[in-house]
């Protein structure tokens, strides 16, 4: 379901600094009030920086940050453990060098400076007309040197990358010579990667927990991280006989201290309750050894990626499990992600669950939006922008939910390798209404479940429109929907209170007007192709000629032609009605893109960089 993330390891060797003078380009003090009282708030009071990532696989460099929506504003806390000539800091669309948006820490050898840049498409650095990183201070400790900078999240800046919900590709680099000046930078020669995080992370309030809360770890018994790039880890775990049902109402990451760096990302599942037992497994998921039954285990109970914090659940619901017709088994499947390739790592890592036996009124439940997983939905090849759309239609909500509506307070957006954005929208009466979740520079290596900044009320007869993006430059033939990782998805795993029947609202266009559409395409381009029933649907497109007539057409049939509603109960039977050749839902009125929000003045900084006292920085 998940794939690895590429980043490029840190090739750096390990150098010190020699001994620096003892170094403060100290905060003004009236400055470090008027921070603490703009996070007052936004954080909780163990720490300022709350949110905390390591961007390296070696761990040297981690950052901290903390977001202030008051201020429409991110804070940043840098910690270089090992510091040569200097580092690049930025963030760009997908995690490229190339057209990035970066702070930047350079020496020449004697002194050392700090300023806002931008690269080029060449990867040429270039100091920005329009200073909006923010140097708050720098400070030397014992673990290495603190740089603190603050950053809207808007600027404004046509060079600057604005700050949305959803993924953001964070980059790195590190300079290991002196440079005489910014534009001596070329950032697609240096050392470095990238990471993915999701900086605005939803202030919510965090709900009262119950005395009588019990926690239970999953977590893996002592494994070795094999010493390879990519491992999926999949360890069987039981309930005890006769558990009775519990409500979760949180869960947390338990990571093994000195692998933050490895572990990618986590998920708990429960096992199918069809069947009486699991056999016990502990090794690679795609191992020969991995027993089959292993398969039906695909509810997900917790998800966790990297850079994420606890779930809560909403004080008024909780997951159920546990009870009758709930299986006993559980399958943790953990995404190590070694670049490096580290020998002899052993973990336990795992996910805590923190469950009551006083129930909630509510069962929380997961629904499936977006595209069944058919290969009638296809994207051509070479495509940069292909978009494909999946409804959960006006029919199907006004015949399962109940009429005081649900609550959906989280959202897991999943494609595979070829998705770059993903939204749902909620829509009533033909007008949209509000954005459920949306990703702008979603990542297949970046899942995760994510706290909605607020709940959104969905009612019988509204419609969530989910939309996903492609694309398929580098791929020669079409890329078909399915569960293989070269086929394509699109969809939306929300979480909500109460739970229904309903577990799955997705559509896909009718077959037989794509069987039209293959009969028009072989006609225009005067092909001989068989419209047997025996060629099946992934050949035929594998077949068609794609020229700007193919694409077009086929952008059109998506965007007019009937489609097939799978409106599904927990059993995968439909609920009872018509739901073939149903109309698209029309949307008479669209949301507003909202504007970029311009920092008020007092305005940027002007162009130059920050001098800083960090001595004299030389290798040892």
């Amino acid at each position: 379901r998940m794939q690895n993330s590429s980043s490029k390891p840190c090739s750096c060797p390990s150098l010190k600094l020699r001994e620096v003078a003892s170094m403060y380009f100290t905060m003004v003090a009236a400055f470090l009030v008027i921070l603490v009282v703009a996070l007052q708030g936004s954080a909780p009071r163990e720490s300022l920086f709350p949110y905390k990532v390591p961007l390296d696989p070696q761990g040297l460099l981690e950052l901290s940050w903390n977001v202030s929506y008051p201020e429409q504003a991110v804070h940043f806390q840098l910690l270089i453990r090992e510091l040569q000539f200097g580092l690049l800091f930025g963030m760009s669309d997908r995690g490229e060098f190339e057209n990035a948006d970066l702070a930047v820490l350079w020496s020449d050898g004697h002194n050392s400076y700090f300023g806002d840049a931008w690269s080029d498409a060449k990867g040429q650095l270039h100091m920005d007309s329009q200073q909006d990183y923010q140097l708050l201070g720098a400070r030397r400790a014992p673990e290495g040197l603190y740089l603190l900078f603050r950053r809207a999240f808007s600027t404004c800046d046509p060079k600057d990358y604005l700050i949305e919900d959803g993924t953001v590709h964070l980059i790195y680099g590190i300079l290991e010579k002196p440079v005489h000046s910014l534009q001596a930078i070329n950032v697609s020669a240096l050392p470095g990667g990238l990471q993915r995080v999701q900086l605005l992370k939803p202030n919510i309030s965090i709900p009262e927990l119950p005395r009588d809360m019990k926690t239970m770890e999953i977590t893996a018994p002592d494994v070795v991280i094999p010493s390879q790039e990519t491992t999926y880890w999949c360890y069987m775990a039981e309930l005890p006989e006769g558990f009775p049902k519990h409500h979760i109402i949180m869960y947390e990451p338990v990571v093994t201290a000195g692998n933050e760096a490895l572990v990618h990302h986590m998920e708990v599942f429960q096992c199918a309750a069809e069947f009486d037992s699991f056999p016990h497994y502990n090794g690679p998921c795609d191992s020969k050894m991995k027993p089959e039954r292993l398969n039906y285990c695909r509810h997900v109970l917790a998800a966790w990626a990297m850079g994420a914090q606890a779930f809560y659940y909403p004080e008024e619901a909780g997951l159920a499990f546990g009870g009758p017709g709930s299986s006993r088994y559980l399958r943790l499947e953990i995404h190590y992600h070694n670049p490096l390739v580290f020998k002899g790592r052993r973990d336990s890592s795992g996910i805590r669950l923190y469950y009551t036996a006083t129930l909630r009124p509510y069962d929380a439940g997961i629904m499936e939006l977006g595209l069944v997983y058919t290969p009638v939905m296809a994207i051509p090849p070479g495509e940069d922008n292909f978009i494909l759309t999946g409804y959960c239609t006006d029919k199907c909500t006004q015949l399962a939910l109940p009429a005081a509506g649900i609550r959906i307070f989280a959202s897991q957006l999943h494609t595979h390798l070829a998705g770059r954005k993903v939204v749902t929208v909620l829509s009533r009466d033909g007008r949209e209404r509000q954005v459920v979740n949306a990703d702008g520079h979603y990542s297949p290596h970046f899942q995760e479940i994510r706290m909605l900044k607020e709940v959104v009320a969905v009612f019988p007869g509204d419609e969530l429109i989910t939309t996903c993006t492609y694309n398929t430059e580098d791929r020669s033939r079409a890329t078909v929907g399915g569960f293989g990782i070269l086929e394509e998805m699109c969809v939306n795993y929300v979480h909500y209170y109460p739970q229904t029947q309903l577990e799955l609202c997705k559509s896909a266009v009718d077959p037989g007007y794509l069987h039209r559409y293959f009969s028009l395409v072989n006609r225009f381009n005067d092909e001989e192709i068989c419209m047997c029933p025996q060629v099946s649907v992934p050949q035929q497109f594998y077949s068609i000629p794609w020229n700007t007539f193919s694409r077009d057409v086929l952008k059109s049939l998506y965007g007019f032609a009937p489609i097939s509603m799978h409106c599904n109960k927990s059993s995968a039977v439909r609920f009872p009605g018509e739901w073939e050749k149903q109309p698209l839902p029309s949307i008479t009125e669209r949301l507003r893109e909202p504007g970029p929000r311009c920092p008020p003045a007092p305005g940027p900084q002007p162009a130059a960089p920050v001098p800083l006292q960090l001595g004299r920085l030389r290798r040892d």
